[in-house]
């Protein structure tokens, strides 16, 4: 029969095994313990709950019930507990995982989900309390995962973020005072000198008192000190705030425990496990304690009455044990799920509300929940009576506090609309958002690792001229050379958020700006330098500011264009030039950039003007005449001629010669089929001319043609003086 009986467990059928078992006990002349545990855990299975009791009982008097024997009952009652109480979300996973559930908000650290206190921004961008990062174990972002540098390469360490810093205690005045109390604190109770640590918790939550995280680290702190009545209190105001967050629950019943309450610490570890089924270790601690409450109803041992009539002996359970289950249900208190920060309750209200989304309202706790299933027992006979802690029977303390009244609102620019915290909206203007360079609205703000702000541009047209910090001269040149820009992305989301408005005139200013570098007729860049050629590579070292300021504007506006010219002594540069399309950029530790460009077309200049140190120019590109009929004719015989003519150049000269040329011009580009195809002529023509012994005033003269004709001819000419001179 005990076969079957574990057949129909695993079957599912457990009133069918708590039949069997309960058969198998009457006729017995002594109650078996291990049929009773067996017979109860089926009844737990069932949902009888009241007769499920009178098997662990039983299964007590017997031997102590240990705690492992004990999970079905726990499960069974967290179960209940959870599906009458429409307030508990869906289930969650994890093993001791109790953080906490509270949406983080703009201004909260990712790391302690607390206000940002001393903000520090690291190389992705992101940006933590600084206390928070100088934790050993933490070695990445977590936003992005990226590995972070523990010293950013300065010798003081990280910095915190200046314009954050002021603006957070500017918008958060109370707020931040807290958080400051509340880190001396942790500073004071890693030293070991808790009473100072408690003084200063106890100054953290007169200016915070609705705060869970500190309420929670408040009541560690006491229990730490042994003054469990006092964690006690923090854990039962904890609980009424949050009444869905797990660790309020956990730090509750360890403070009930140790102050000789376990009905009570029960209570709190069945909210847990019903919260957060596979939390492991509150499903460990809420057996280890029922154990002992069992326990404690045979610690004055009391005889069994004999069994009767074949029936399984109902035994006498103590009013206490039904008055601990009775009871499960979370305490009145709003269900929000807002920040650390949020308002406290109004503890008038007898009723249960829900903020988060799809969860409607609870009606009072005493009819919506384990006690309401539980209300059907039957009252239990006096008899046996069960040892109870001095501190009197369960009841939710409620320590006064500074209340929002319902209904009531702040009457500042709420950040509501995005979760988290508000404040007044005259508190933050465009004056607190001001690069000190610019003196404009913040535009791709950032954080330089001593701790200052900027426009990315000012930042880098600074960095040009000089690689310190334009405020606080702190040495940037290791800054400069990993050319970390990354912007401060909890700077630019404030400034998306709060000063939307100004933000778009600034981006339009912006993109205005950008437009007018991008016209390559009305205001090209000017590269006084050297002669480019179409098609012809032209490596450049740009080391000079302005013109590493040219460079980058032409990468940033996408044209990844500049004009070249020579220099002029009168006009500053020549009259016509070359348009170089930059194809890489290689960029040294001290700002210095090696920039890899090749010849796209002529230009001449119509007006010289000048930008932020460089030169500018307005330009009318170049192309070639085109000729028909006998004139094509002629000029294809012409262009066989002279390529003919340079091919035997090249080939006459000497090795030594040739090696260089090739390394740097290559090889003599094939002939074309048709040389008028292109706006410049033939790219062998380039190169010739780029690679001729020829003074840059006579290349510029032939650049300058718009006859393809006349600049072979001109070519010819050249290559006739060469070979002359050579052969003398």
């Amino acid at each position: 029969m005990l076969e079957v009986a574990e057949e129909a467990t695993r079957a599912g059928d457990f009133n069918l095994a708590a039949e069997i078992y309960s058969s198998q006990l009457a006729e017995l002349q002594q109650p078996d313990r291990g049929l009773c545990l067996r017979k109860a855990d089926s009844l737990t299975r069932t949902g009888r709950i009241t007769e499920a009791l009178d098997s662990y009982c039983a299964a007590a008097s017997l031997g102590k019930l240990r705690p492992e024997e004990l999970p079905v009952l726990v499960d069974t009652i967290a179960r209940t507990l959870r599906e009458k109480e429409p307030g508990i979300p869906g289930t969650s996973s994890g093993d001791g995982d109790c953080g906490e559930d509270d949406a983080l908000d703009l201004f909260s650290c990712r790391l302690c989900s607390c206000l940002l206190h001393e903000p520090t921004t690291v190389e992705c961008g992101h940006t933590f309390c600084r206390v928070c990062l100088e934790d050993d174990s933490v070695r990445e972002c977590a936003h992005c995962k990226q590995a972070l540098s523990k010293r950013d390469g300065l010798p003081n360490g990280r910095r915190l973020d200046v314009v954050l810093s002021g603006l957070l205690d500017k918008l958060f005045a109370t707020e931040s005072k807290a958080r400051k109390f509340w880190i001396e604190g942790e500073v004071l109770w890693k030293n070991r000198d808790l009473p100072e640590a408690l003084e200063k918790y106890n100054a953290a939550v007169d200016l915070a008192p609705s705060s869970g995280s500190l309420l929670c680290q408040r009541a560690e702190l006491h229990m730490e000190m042994r003054s469990f009545s006092q964690a006690v209190q923090d854990g039962s105001s904890l609980c009424r705030m949050k009444p869905l967050w797990t660790k309020a629950h956990c730090v509750n019943a360890t403070a009930l425990k140790g102050a000789g309450r376990p009905d009570e610490a029960l209570h709190e570890y069945l909210v847990c496990v019903a919260l957060k089924p596979d939390w492991t270790t509150a499903k460990l601690e809420a057996q280890k304690v029922l154990s002992e409450v069992f326990s404690s109803i045979f610690e004055n041992e009391v005889p069994l009455p004999p069994l009767q009539g074949g029936a399984a002996t109902h035994l006498i359970k103590p009013p206490a044990l039904l008055s601990t289950l009775r009871p499960l249900t979370l305490r009145p208190a709003s269900f929000s799920q807002d920040s650390d920060f949020s308002p406290p309750l109004d503890e008038s209200s007898s009723r249960l509300s829900y903020a988060s989304p799809g969860i409607s309202a609870v009606e009072e706790c005493s009819t919506k929940s384990l006690a309401g299933v539980l209300a059907s027992l039957p009252a239990p006979p006096g008899g046996l009576k069960r040892k109870h802690s001095g501190d009197g029977p369960l009841g939710v303390f409620n320590p006064p506090s500074k209340l929002l009244r319902p209904g009531a609102e702040s009457h500042g620019r709420s950040s509501s609309a995005f979760g988290g915290r508000t404040f007044p909206a005259e508190l933050l203007d465009s004056g607190d958002m001001e690069c000190s360079l610019c003196m404009r609205l913040f535009y791709e703000p950032v954080a330089t690792p001593c701790g200052h702000t900027f426009c990315l541009k000012c930042l880098e047209r600074c960095l040009d001229h000089n690689s310190n910090c334009p405020l606080c001269k702190e040495n940037l040149s290791e800054y400069l050379a990993t050319r970390g820009y990354s912007k401060t992305l909890l700077m630019e989301e404030v400034l998306q958020r709060y000063l939307g408005d100004e933000l778009a005139e600034r981006k339009k200013i912006h993109e205005e700006e950008m437009k007018e570098l991008s016209n390559l007729n009305q205001e090209v860049p000017i590269f006084v330098c050297t002669m480019a050629f179409p098609t012809i590579t032209c490596p450049l070292h740009v080391f000079e500011p302005r013109y590493r300021l040219m460079i980058r504007r032409s990468m940033e506006t996408g044209t990844k264009q500049f004009g070249m010219c020579i220099a002029d002594e009168l006009k500053g540069f020549a009259d016509y030039g070359c348009m170089l399309e930059v194809r890489d950029v290689k960029f040294f530790p001290d700002g210095r950039s090696v920039v890899d460009t090749i010849g796209v077309s002529r230009f001449k200049v119509l007006s010289h003007g000048q930008r932020d140190g460089y030169h500018t120019a307005k330009i009318d590109y170049l192309e070639d005449k085109k000729v028909e009929g006998e004139g094509l004719v002629e000029l294809l015989k012409l262009h066989n001629a002279v390529y003919e003519q340079a091919n035997n150049w090249f080939t006459s000269l000497k090795d030594n010669m040739k090696s260089q040329i090739l390394s740097h011009f290559g090889h003599l580009p094939s002939k074309d089929s048709d040389p008028q195809a292109s706006p410049s002529g033939p790219a062998w023509c380039w190169w010739l001319l780029a690679v001729l012994p020829l003074e840059n005033r006579a290349q510029l003269t032939i650049l300058a043609m718009t006859s393809l004709k006349d600049r072979l001819i001109a070519i010819r000419r050249v290559l006739i003086f060469v070979t002359r001179k050579r052969s003398r």
